[in-house]
């Protein structure tokens, strides 16, 4: 049986456990078969699977005119295989075209559909011929925008209602652009460490405690697998920065939805004195949360539990809700979103979200506060959540973070720069709002309430 490079098996296996709705692909290319690879074998892996998400509408709209029956129902094994070979073809100009044709028919043959390789070659080598391909596409209006970036037209119409067409092409070209790799140290020494394996680091954009990887190979080295470097996107960090500063005199501090910890660990980082209750709903995410937080276990309480049915009431100092959302702020880290993502799913999501927020008021006492999250760009699942709760709740109100954003640049959290982008992030009610290419960050949206005395 001809040999398939292991970067394009891998690929190949990635996206079929996507098709099949597996984790995101952020965390699936951090998994064990990846991390066997070679570097360069890695790299190529990583490549071809987020670059065949990124640019699957795209994709599509090259391989159906060239099928002989174009609105055909393919099987998903041989779509991929498609896919992986339109994608090496239109997109990587290093790659030779026989070595994407040859192994997309052979990718074909092994996973059991040997009598569709002959199309798929023949799809593939078309493809090839036609230079007309790789024409410029216009982005004047949503719908051309929506084709030339390779996004959903509904998305692409909406944000371009929401926030301008302008702002929403910057966002669709965030989103086929590979996110910088932004961790955090568990100490000053390992960036030393980190140096002598080889890797360099960047400071961060926007917090003095943020390093973006500038070369290296950080996820090979012994700190990273010890976790004394974690991957961690800056908005993300800002998030328990921002809520860690908030509740710094306090005693008692929630957090609801705490998977896969990141921001729970800052919390635990920078408020020694508080003792913390980490919640999470879902059982194999629980497991790998213990399993994270287990240095901190006389500090923190990881509880298996659903945010929404809580009993504390009026209980604890602070409150963090970082919510289940849409994701639409990571779509350049986890592509796939996009493709599985319907209208209907935001009002679904808000609903979820609003209860979750009604406990967090709940659980807070008066005099605390609550600070709201999500990754989502979305209004119905940022603003109108929380004015929602607000509405209902006649004792809290929202606060702006303006102050805080000043006081964590005086506290040498945040850098002069990064203050300033943020300052200019605040929404009219005082949230903050992280557009992607606003910030180098993730998007994501942070509003802060408070239970009146």
């Amino acid at each position: 049986m001809p040999a398939i490079s292991p970067a394009r098996t891998t690929a190949f296996a990635i996206l079929m456990d996507i098709e099949r709705g597996r984790d995101h692909s952020d965390n699936l290319l951090r998994g064990q078969e990846v991390s066997v690879l070679s570097p360069a074998d890695r790299n190529l892996a990583t490549a071809l699977a987020l670059g065949v998400l990124r640019w699957q509408i795209r994709l599509d709209y090259h391989i159906r005119p060239l099928l002989n029956r174009p609105n055909a129902k393919l099987d998903s094994e041989v779509l991929i295989a498609l896919r992986l070979g339109a994608f090496q073809i239109l997109f990587l100009d290093r790659i030779p075209a026989h070595a994407a044709i040859d192994e997309s028919v052979e990718l074909t043959k092994q996973s059991g559909h040997r009598f569709a390789s002959a199309m798929v070659n023949a799809v593939l080598r078309k493809l090839l011929n036609g230079s007309t391909v790789r024409s410029n596409f216009s982005e004047e209006s949503p719908d051309a925008l929506a084709l030339a970036q390779a996004h959903p037209a509904w998305i692409v119409e909406r944000w371009a209602g929401i926030y301008g067409i302008e702002r929403a092409r910057v966002i669709c070209s965030r989103g086929q652009m590979q996110p910088a790799l932004s961790v955090r140290l568990e100490s000053p020494q390992v960036e030393d460490e980190l140096a002598q394996a080889g890797v360099r680091l960047n400071p961060g954009d926007l917090l003095n405690a943020a390093r973006t990887a500038a070369s290296g190979d950080l996820t090979a080295t012994e700190a990273f697998r010890a976790g004394r470097v974690r991957a961690q996107d800056e908005g993300s960090q800002l998030i328990g920065e921002l809520a860690a500063f908030i509740g710094e005199k306090a005693t008692r501090i929630l957090d609801t939805c705490s998977a896969p910890g990141g921001k729970t660990l800052i919390l635990a980082e920078r408020n020694p004195q508080a003792r913390i209750v980490a919640c999470e709903s879902n059982l194999r995410r629980f497991a790998q949360l213990s399993k994270r937080l287990a240095a901190f276990a006389g500090q923190v309480e990881c509880r298996f539990a659903d945010a929404t049915t809580l009993s504390e009431e009026s209980m604890f100092d602070l409150v963090m809700a970082d919510v289940p959302c849409s994701g639409t702020g990571t779509l350049g880290r986890n592509p796939e979103i996009r493709h599985r993502l319907r209208p209907d799913d935001l009002n679904r999501q808000a609903e979820r979200q609003c209860e979750i927020l009604r406990g967090a008021v709940q659980a807070v006492r008066r005099g605390g506060c609550v600070v709201y999250s999500t990754c989502s760009l979305e209004p119905e699942e940022n603003e109108h959540v929380v004015a929602k709760v607000i509405s209902e709740n006649q004792n809290s109100r929202q606060l702006s973070f303006e102050p805080h954003i000043n006081s964590l640049l005086r506290k040498g959290i945040l850098n002069s720069g990064g203050a300033d982008r943020l300052l200019k992030c605040l929404t009219p009610q005082g949230a903050l709002r992280l557009l992607p290419g606003s910030v180098p960050t993730d998007g994501f949206f942070v509003a802060l309430i408070e239970k009146n005395l």
